[in-house]
């Protein structure tokens, strides 16, 4: 007899953390996606240095947990992996959902959507499937899920600016996933995407984040 898979639907809870206050001088909401091995409380360290006033920082946290370098010391997390991708991602988009009808943002703020490595594909598939209105989204050094194409972001309706961020020396870009994703980019995106490079490998700049608050 051959085994058989079976779903199961059910009730859950995950978390999500934020950095400072939404109040009358807020100008802008960044909806922050981590990288692999990340956890979202560590995440926010890079958006500390922008105004607290103006800028409200929310950052969804990545479901799967494991330990790190097999240590079972630090903990860090995967938003998904190749087993069951379709139920996964439909389980991250109701997360997701839900974490925005809790916040209930308001209307004034531009959002800026912004994904780093394996977070960059979360941050389009979710805006692909919610049609979010955002301002800018933020493309740093990571992959374009291949399933996307230019449709999925007609509603931006050429009000979003769009925006790739990568370091010289990122270990995981060869010169042909860097031309493979620059493709891919061009073919959502169009050539209005405005490219911003730097020196330096897979790691997140604190100051090219606080150069991207205007």
């Amino acid at each position: 007899m051959e085994n058989q898979i079976k779903n199961v639907t059910y009730k859950t809870t995950n978390t999500y953390e934020t950095l400072n206050e939404i109040n009358s001088n807020t100008k802008r909401v960044w909806l922050v996606f981590h990288g692999i091995g990340f956890l979202s409380r560590f995440f926010l360290k890079y958006f500390n240095e922008l105004p607290k006033e103006e800028n409200y920082i929310l950052a969804p946290q990545a479901p799967s947990k494991y330990y790190l370098k097999n240590e079972y010391k630090h903990v860090g997390a995967s938003w998904l992996t190749k087993e069951n991708t379709a139920i996964e991602t439909e389980n991250l988009f109701n997360y997701l959902d839900a974490v925005l009808e809790n916040e209930n943002l308001p209307t004034d703020c531009q959002i800026i959507v912004f994904g780093f490595s394996q977070g960059v594909s979360i941050a389009l598939r979710y805006l692909a499937f919610s049609k979010l209105q955002c301002s800018k989204i933020i493309i740093y050094a990571g992959g374009i899920p291949k399933e996307l194409n230019k449709t999925d972001f007609n509603y931006f309706e050429n009000k979003t600016e769009i925006i790739s961020i990568i370091g010289d020396h990122d270990e995981y870009l060869t010169p042909k996933r860097l031309e493979e994703e620059n493709r891919k980019l061009n073919s959502l995106f169009g050539d209005s995407i405005r490219h911003i490079n730097f020196k330096g490998a897979h790691e997140v700049k604190k100051e090219i984040i606080n150069q991207l608050a205007i």
